[in-house]
C-alpha cells in the first residue's frame, strides 16, 4: 500500500521555513551587506563562510544524533530535531537582516562580531530541520518511486517558497518605493526597510507550515533491531536483515558514498553560487532596474517548479543518471548564454535564467533521489548520510563565496565589478557542472544502492532455500534486492 496522500502533503511542507530563509540568505545576504549596509566585501564573505562552516560542522553531528535519539514529547526522533531547528531559526534569523541594534554607526568589524552569533544559531537550526526532514524520506517509504515523488514534492515547495519570497519582495518594492527610486540599478540604505519587512513576513509564514507538518506527518516507529526485522517470517530472514545494517563507519568504507557526495556537492554549488550572484549580475553587470533582483530569481524558480513536477515520470523513463545529464545540459547552456550578455542585449537574461531554473531543479531533485537510492533500506543511519552530504555542500559553498569575495577587484563598487560577476556566473557554476559530470561517469558501471562489500540479502535467502518477494517485484530484474523492497513497520 502506498503512502497516504495526506502524509505526502504534510511532508512536502515541512521544509518551507528553511526554504524561505535560505532563499533570502543565498539570494540577498551578499547584496544586502554589499549595497544596503555598505559592508566590506571580505567581511561579508567571511560572514557567509561562518554560516556555511557552522552548518557543515553541525550536520554530521545532527545526523548521528537524529539516528540515535528517541525523540521528545512523543514526536519521534526526526520530528523532535525538526522542532528544535524551527525554534532556533525563528529566534535568530530576523536579527541577520536588521541593522545592528544600538551600533549602526560602529565599524564593520564590530558589526561582524554582532551578526556572527545569530548566523551560527540560524545555521544550527537550519541544519537540524534539513537533516531531520530529508532523513524522513527513507523512513516513510521503501518504494524508490515514492521516494522520488517525495523529493519532487519537497522541491516543488522549495520552488514555491522561493516564488513567495521573490513575489513578496517585488511587491515591497512597489509598496515601499517610488517608481523613480525603483528604476535605479543600485540598492541603498533606503531599501533596508524592504529587507526587514520581507524577513518578518517569511519567518511568520514558515512557522505556520512547520506547525502543520508536525501535526500531520506520522513518523514511523524507531528502527530498533527487532523492529527492523519485523515482517520477515523466518529467523534466517531476520538475521540477514540485521547483518546488512549500515553504521556511519560502514558508509565511510563505501565507494558510492563518496561518488554521490561529489555529485551532490557540485549540484549544490551550481544552484547556490548562481543564486547568490545573480542579483549582483543583473544590477551591476547588466544595469537592469533594481526590482530585477526579485524578478530574475522569480523566473528561475518558476521554470524550476515546472521541472520538479516532471521529475517522477522522467526519472522512471530515463533513470537517475540520464535525467541528471539532461539537467547538466540545461545548466551549462545557461552559463554559456550568460557569458555573452551585456547591457545591449540584457533582456536575453530572462531566457538564460529559464535554462538556469530547469537545469538546477533537475540536477538537485535527481541528486537527492540518488542519495535516497544509496540509503535504500538502511534507514537506521539515513540521517548520517544526509548530514555528510550536507557537510560537503555547506563547506564547499562557504569556501567558494570567500574566494569569490577575496578575488573581487574592489572593496566597494567600481567599474571592474561590471565584468567580474559575468565571469563568476559563467565559470563557477559551469565549472562545477563539468566536475559533476565527471563524477557521474564513475557511477555509470554500477547500480546505486548495491553494496558488494555487504551481504547480498537476496543471495543469502536463496542459498538457504527461502524465496520471498514483494508484490509486483518478481519480474523486474532492475529493482533493488529483496531487502530494499520489504515494507518497514510504521504507525
Amino acid at each position: 500500500m502506498g503512502l497516504p496522500l495526506n502524509q505526502k502533503a504534510g511532508y512536502s511542507i515541512g521544509h518551507v521555513l528553511n526554504d524561505l530563509t535560505a532563499s533570502v540568505w543565498f539570494s540577498y545576504l551578499i547584496v544586502y551587506f554589499h549595497q544596503v549596509l555598505n559592508f566590506n566585501n571580505n567581511l561579508a564573505g567571511y560572514l557567509m563562510l561562518i554560516g556555511q562552516v557552522s552548518d557543515a560542522l553541525f550536520t554530521p553531528f545532527i545526523g548521528y544524533e537524529s539516528d540515535n535519539t528517541k525523540g521528545i514529547c512523543g514526536l519521534g526522533r526526526r520530528k523532535s530535531w525538526h522542532l528544535v531547528g524551527t525554534i532556533s531559526v525563528a529566534c535568530s534569523y530576523p536579527f541577520v537582516f536588521n541593522d545592528c541594534i544600538d551600533c549602526s554607526d560602529a565599524p564593520d568589524w564590530s558589526k561582524f562580531i554582532y551578526f556572527a552569533p545569530f548566523v551560527v544559531i540560524f545555521q544550527f537550526g537550519w541544519a537540524a530541520t534539513q537533516i531531520s526532514h530529508l532523513s524522513l524520506i527513507p523512513d516513510l517509504t521503501p518504494d524508490e518511486n515514492e521516494r522520488v515523488e517525495l523529493n519532487g514534492l519537497r522541491y516543488a515547495f522549495t520552488v514555491l517558497s522561493n516564488l513567495a519570497v521573490f513575489g513578496i519582495f517585488w511587491l515591497l518594492f512597489i509598496v515601499n518605493g517610488s517608481h523613480e527610486d525603483n528604476m535605479g540599478s543600485q540598492l541603498t540604505s533606503v531599501d533596508a526597510i524592504k529587507f526587514r519587512n520581507l524577513v518578518f513576513i517569511i519567518v511568520g509564514m514558515g512557522i505556520v507550515f512547520s506547525i502543520l507538518f508536525l501535526f500531520i506527518v506520522r513518523e514511523p516507529v524507531q528502527h530498533e533491531d527487532a523492529q527492523i526485522a519485523d515482517g520477515y517470517s523466518t529467523t534466517i530472514e531476520k538475521s540477514t536483515v540485521l547483518r546488512n545494517r549500515m553504521t556511519w563507519t560502514c558508509w565511510l568504507k563505501t565507494r558510492q558514498f563518496y561518488q554521490i557526495a561529489m555529485v551532490y556537492m557540485c549540484t549544490r554549488l551550481f544552484v547556490n553560487v548562481s543564486q547568490i550572484y545573480l542579483p549582483l549580475y543583473v544590477t551591476e553587470t547588466l544595469k537592469l532596474p533594481k526590482d530585477s533582483v526579485a524578478i530574475c530569481p522569480l523566473i528561475v524558480y518558476v521554470s524550476g517548479f515546472f521541472a520538479s513536477l516532471a521529475m517522477r515520470p522522467i526519472n522512471s523513463k530515463l533513470g537517475r543518471k540520464a535525467t541528471y545529464i539532461v539537467g547538466l545540459v540545461f545548466g551549462i547552456g545557461a552559463c554559456s548564454w550568460i557569458y555573452f550578455l551585456n547591457e545591449h542585449n540584457a533582456k536575453q537574461v530572462y531566457g538564460a535564467v529559464v535554462l538556469l531554473g530547469l537545469g538546477g531543479s533537475t540536477m538537485l531533485v535527481t541528486s537527492l533521489a540518488m542519495t535516497s537510492d544509496l540509503i535504500a533500506c538502511n534507514v537506521e543511519s539515513g540521517a548520517f548520510v544526509y548530514g555528510a552530504m550536507s557537510f560537503t555542500d555547506k563547506l564547499s559553498n562557504g569556501v567558494a563565496v570567500v574566494l569569490i569575495q577575496h578575488l573581487h577587484p574592489c572593496v566597494a563598487c567600481c567599474p571592474s565589478c561590471k565584468g567580474y560577476y559575468r565571469l563568476v556566473l559563467t565559470f563557477v557554476p559551469g565549472g562545477v557542472a563539468v566536475v559533476a559530470f565527471l563524477a557521474l561517469l564513475t557511477l555509470l558501471p554500477s547500480k546505486i544502492g548495491v553494496r558488494p562489500n555487504k551481504v547480498n540479502p537476496m543471495k543469502s535467502l536463496v542459498e538457504n532455500g527461502i524465496t520471498a518477494s514483494s508484490p509486483g517485484d518478481s519480474s523486474d530484474s532492475e529493482r533493488e534486492p529483496l531487502l530494499h523492497n520489504r515494507p518497514i513497520n510504521s504507525q
